[in-house]
């Protein structure tokens, strides 16, 4: 039985054969993975820009959901630049310490000005519980990424559980999109396919920071043990 790991790394291998030449070509002309993940940053910041905007000219009646569209256009490609820096360093040799830092960094100011954004979206709308289950899915990003930076600092490897970074990229981006475009489509309140990724994120990273403490605990004992 082909295992979730199997899959994640099969696609995220072609998504690197796709980017392959285009990456070569930027190293070319002399692009480096700092720049690379600075326009990253500047994308989804734009992106978290479009939802704010959002927010502030829509009324509970009256919801602008094309502009949260584009937040999930613009989110999903430029997320695709956190791939590309790390493909560049690594094939054009070209990786620093500094460099792996300064990536995770800004992928963490990606991933909370786009969440925040979304929270300040949903009070302003009037939608308080979706709110709270955004905050909860920016909690639990951030402790998926604390815990295994932590861990990784005590000489543990943590690189275990479902909702990572990627797969919350991706599961924000597709709601943000879908809710945005297909708003005039559906019958219901287009805003719960906003939310819904959310409290599939709430739900699933917090457990993943749950399941990476588990894991690093037993590392720890195994370590006493022997």
């Amino acid at each position: 039985m082909i295992s979730f790991k199997q899959i994640r790394d099969g696609i995220q291998q072609t998504v690197y054969r796709i980017i392959d030449m285009p990456v070569r070509g930027m190293v070319r002309i002399g692009l480096t993975p700092n720049m690379m993940t600075t326009v990253g940053l500047l994308g989804n910041l734009v992106a978290s820009f479009l939802i704010v905007w959002a927010a502030l000219i829509s009324q509970q009646s009256s919801i602008n959901f094309r502009l949260i569209g584009w937040s999930g256009v613009l989110v999903l490609f430029f997320s695709i630049f956190d791939m590309v820096d790390g493909y560049m360093a690594r094939t054009a040799n070209m990786e620093t310490r500094f460099g792996a830092f300064y990536d995770s960094v800004l992928d963490r100011y990606c991933e909370l000005s786009t969440l925040s954004a979304l929270a300040f979206f949903f009070v302003q709308t009037g939608y308080i519980w979706f709110a709270l289950c955004c905050f909860l899915s920016l909690v639990g990003s951030v402790m998926v990424s604390y815990v295994r930076a932590r861990a990784e600092g005590l000489g543990y490897e943590c690189k275990v559980g479902f909702m990572q970074r990627p797969e919350r990229v991706v599961v924000t981006s597709i709601g943000l999109a879908f809710g945005g475009f297909l708003s005039e489509c559906v019958s219901f309140d287009s805003m719960w396919i906003v939310a819904l990724p959310q409290m599939l994120i709430a739900v699933l990273a917090n457990w993943t920071a749950v399941v990476r403490i588990l894991h690093v605990k037993r590392q720890m004992e195994d370590n006493v043990r022997a």
